[in-house]
């Protein structure tokens, strides 16, 4: 690998190590206590942030939580007691938006990841964990603090970020390593 490529490479993960430095680990705490605790759960989120929620559920899945990913033929609905969690960068998403006032109007608690808590996100939620990283919101000019592109940095905190929630969660539910992989899908 050339210097150049190390450097980026020493840079992007002190980047993120910053952002995951800066996330309240008593509001993690909080957030993997309503999970651990809801009835239902429900996951959304939009472009590469889906993708990075799609993978926690996943492993909500092999922890043996009740979760399932907006937008799936099989989700269920939403009511007292269930837990929605949703993905908004930005903290405008419309369809984040949107689907947060469904989910509150059923009853369900809306637990939200975002770097903007002043976003209109925010405010509709009854829980938010904060990541303070650049989004497509904050990527040009004098807002610009990474050296990864568009939203990249809070991409990549999200999936290290879900990585901890899962151990946490882990220790919450008593789920074994080996409860786990026996949930692991055999259809590959």
């Amino acid at each position: 690998m050339t210097k150049a490529g190390s450097g980026m490479f020493a840079t992007a993960l002190d980047e993120l190590g910053a952002v995951l430095a800066r996330t309240d680990e008593g509001r993690i705490d909080a957030a993997c206590a309503m999970l651990a605790g809801a009835g239902k759960i429900a996951v959304y989120g939009c472009g590469r942030e889906a993708l990075q929620i799609k993978g926690f559920a996943m492993r909500l899945y092999h922890l043996g939580l009740p979760v399932s990913v907006v937008g799936d033929m099989t989700t269920p609905p939403l009511r007292r007691g269930d837990v929605f969690l949703a993905s908004s960068g930005p903290g405008e998403t419309t369809t984040v938006l949107t689907l947060m006032r469904v989910a509150r109007d059923a009853g369900a608690k809306v637990l939200l990841l975002t770097a903007e808590p002043a976003g209109s996100a925010a405010k509709l939620a009854d829980f938010t964990l904060l990541i303070p990283a650049q989004t497509m919101a904050s990527d040009q000019g004098a807002a610009r603090t990474s050296v990864l592109p568009m939203g990249s940095l809070f991409e990549g905190a999200l999936f290290l970020l879900f990585e901890i929630m899962v151990l946490k969660l882990q220790a919450l539910t008593k789920a074994t390593p080996e409860a786990m992989r026996a949930r692991h899908t055999n259809m590959e």
